[in-house]
């Protein structure tokens, strides 16, 4: 983190850094393991987890101890940040925007739909579609209106709504008016969504490890990532390279994920 930078602006606007996001530290952290050949030291959870626990965090970013006060000195002197401009054509992308749409006004379903519909019309013809409900039962939080009000929620209400402000988080009033909200997890409980999610995605993987289909045409890419990465700790190089070759030829090479367990899991079996 030391050679990125701390805040970045401009015209009374903060951008969000994302070389400093949760997904991009993870990537570039499973990333330096994969290219020396060497197993992933930790899971996708425990490194989140691990991640909130050792390094501040500030509007989804994270910073070493001596980086975060000069971050919180520039954050003050401009208005509104302004989020990384994402073109949703696949899940993960999904997963990103629908993490923008909620991290500053946690929403119902109802509310999301319409515009999930509307940021989905580009999706890739290779990715298998993937329902917004699914997208919120594995990556976010709902509150159904039992036991308090959670924080995330209750800071988008009292800051919103005059008459919910210096309400207790159990007040009949913001109770109804948070009900049925999805919203952002918290660092330590993404890790716990993103475990729940794993394990969807390798089930999913399973599938496609044992599908008699010659090509996959159609598939739900985060599961072959996700597939990819367990059979890299297991030392699976034949499996990668199997299904790696049942995908689209553009598909692989266009996916630098994908690409990256595929010809480091070559070179793993011709060194054996």
């Amino acid at each position: 983190m030391n050679n990125v930078p701390v805040f970045v602006g401009r015209s009374n606007e903060g951008e969000v850094v994302a070389e400093r996001t949760a997904q991009m530290l993870l990537d570039r952290m499973i990333a330096f393991h994969v290219q020396r050949g060497i197993s992933v030291p930790l899971s996708g959870p425990e490194f989140l987890q691990g991640l909130s626990q050792r390094f501040p965090e500030r509007d989804g970013m994270y910073f070493l101890p001596d980086q975060v006060a000069e971050y919180d000195r520039k954050r003050t002197s401009v208005g509104a940040l302004r989020q990384l401009s994402l073109f949703v054509n696949d899940e993960a992308s999904a997963i990103q925007w629908v993490r923008q749409q909620l991290q500053d006004k946690p929403q119902s379903f109802q509310d999301l739909t319409p515009q999930y519909m509307r940021e989905v019309q580009a999706w890739a013809k290779h990715e298998e579609t993937v329902e917004l409900k699914v997208i919120l039962d594995q990556s976010f939080l709902y509150y159904d209106g039992r036991g308090s009000v959670p924080s995330q929620i209750h800071r988008y209400l009292s800051t919103n709504f005059k008459d919910l402000r210096n309400l207790e988080k159990e007040d009949p009033r913001l109770v109804e008016k948070a009900r049925d909200r999805w919203y952002v997890p918290d660092p330590n409980k993404q890790a716990e969504r993103e475990l729940v999610r794993e394990k969807a995605l390798l089930k999913e993987f399973e599938e496609y490890k044992t599908s008699t289909q010659r090509k996959l045409m159609v598939f739900r890419t985060e599961a072959v990532r996700a597939g990819f990465k367990g059979c890299w700790q297991e030392r699976e190089y034949g499996t990668i390279v199997k299904v790696a070759e049942r995908l689209p030829e553009a598909v692989l090479q266009e996916d630098e994920k994908l690409l990256m367990y595929y010809d480091n899991a070559l070179t793993r079996l011709g060194d054996e």
